[in-house]
């Protein structure tokens, strides 16, 4: 990432391979704009659908070396880790079902790993993943791409500087109109694997977008969940899995602190709504608001103190933003640039894991532990709506 002020030495761009994200896949080249956005990547190889034909046809759009382009993940790890070019790094584009696999197969080769989000689509592979990458010599990387915005940064700087004070309560919501009606019998491929539970896994709305919201909250308070009681419905009828979930979270103490609470709401049946994630967190001197829709904003309150605008790049924003931030103040950065953030931070991570040293404490994205605790989430909030919104402890 080319950052303003700073002096960071080119270094040869990461060999990187990915699995899934060919033709027609919308995540695919999410992940490719992202890991070129600041040229710390170059695509060299691919097993790019389950289809034979679909990958070699794939490879070639995007100009792959045919002999690179392979008709199985399992094939391109063995291949690649042989090679004296071989890939560093993989990326695993997948529906959830296929993440454990192919990520098993690179990790016991030694490739570094940046997977999509959720971890897996079932606790158990979640927990056998979690010990593979902890064992392997190679990094994991979750893309919880939303923890990439400056304006996040800027939030978790805040909250871990104390100046919200002792955290009380965290508001999380994430809500979504797509799937109001059953498109996933019209054919539309992303909605038939999202709400299927064999390859999207137990969470339909829980694992899609509640992973994402609750990650966020974590990331931005500091806090681990203690117990949740949710309460999922599936409105439309006929669909397998979650269409929304409303659901009540409390977190673990914190020293002498009485422990925070908090709420979450994700939803994909709420018209009106696009892409409407927001975290607030509150605490004893003050509460901040961020809202996905406008990133580069962070609305602050000191208690009894007027409501201040914090923008990127802006008066009041700290380090954390500005290290991550890429143009000057006033020029809207968004997803994609969030998303580059996690592809950057994994770059800086392998490089330094390369020249055998431990990467700058600034560097930070999820990790296999991350995602871990979102598979935990999401099998207690299904385990709690199934016993009419018990209190589950994680």
């Amino acid at each position: 990432m080319a950052i303003e002020g700073t002096t960071e030495t080119r270094t040869p761009r990461i060999r990187l391979g990915m699995v899934g994200g060919g033709a027609g896949a919308f995540i695919g080249g999410v992940h490719r704009m992202a890991a070129r956005l600041d040229d710390n990547f170059e695509l060299v190889a691919g097993a790019l659908s389950a289809s034979p034909e679909k990958a070699a046809a794939s490879g070639r759009d995007l100009g792959l070396d045919p002999a690179r382009t392979y008709s199985s993940f399992k094939e391109m790890a063995i291949r690649e880790a042989k090679l004296k070019n071989g890939i560093e790094a993989v990326a695993i584009v997948t529906p959830n079902h296929v993440h454990y696999e192919a990520a098993k197969e690179f990790l016991k080769r030694g490739i570094h790993v940046i997977c999509d989000k959720p971890l897996t689509s079932t606790l158990s592979d979640a927990r056998k993943l979690k010990k593979l990458a902890d064992e392997s010599d190679a990094l994991f990387i979750l893309t919880h791409n939303y923890t990439g915005y400056p304006m996040v940064r800027q939030a978790r700087e805040m909250v871990a500087g104390g100046e919200l004070g002792d955290i009380r309560l965290v508001q999380a919501e994430y809500p979504q109109d797509w799937l109001t009606e059953p498109l996933e019998q019209s054919g539309q491929k992303q909605a038939a694997w999202r709400t299927d539970p064999a390859q999207s896994g137990a969470g339909g709305s829980t694992g899609d977008i509640g992973t994402h919201a609750y990650n966020l909250a974590c990331f931005i308070s500091g806090l681990e969940l203690e117990s949740l009681s949710a309460d999922l419905d599936s409105f439309v009828e006929g669909r397998k899995l979650d269409d929304n979930a409303h659901v009540m979270l409390r977190f673990k103490a914190k020293g002498k602190e009485k422990p925070a609470k908090g709420m979450l709401w994700c939803s994909q049946v709420a018209p009106g709504h696009e892409n409407g994630l927001k975290v607030r967190v509150y605490g004893t001197k003050g509460g901040i608001e961020w809202v996905q829709a406008d990133p580069n904003y962070l609305w602050y309150t000191p208690f009894g103190e007027p409501k201040r605008l914090i923008t990127r790049g802006g008066a009041g924003a700290g380090a954390a933003a500005a290290r991550v931030s890429r143009i000057p103040s006033g020029h809207p950065e968004g997803y994609l640039e969030a998303f580059a953030t996690i592809y950057s931070e994994a770059a800086r991570a392998i490089n330094a894991r390369k020249a055998g040293k431990t990467a700058d404490p600034a560097v930070v994205y999820p990790t296999v532990d991350d995602g871990f605790k979102g598979m935990v989430f999401v099998d207690a909030c299904v385990n709690s709506s199934k016993r009419n919104a018990a209190w589950v402890k994680v």
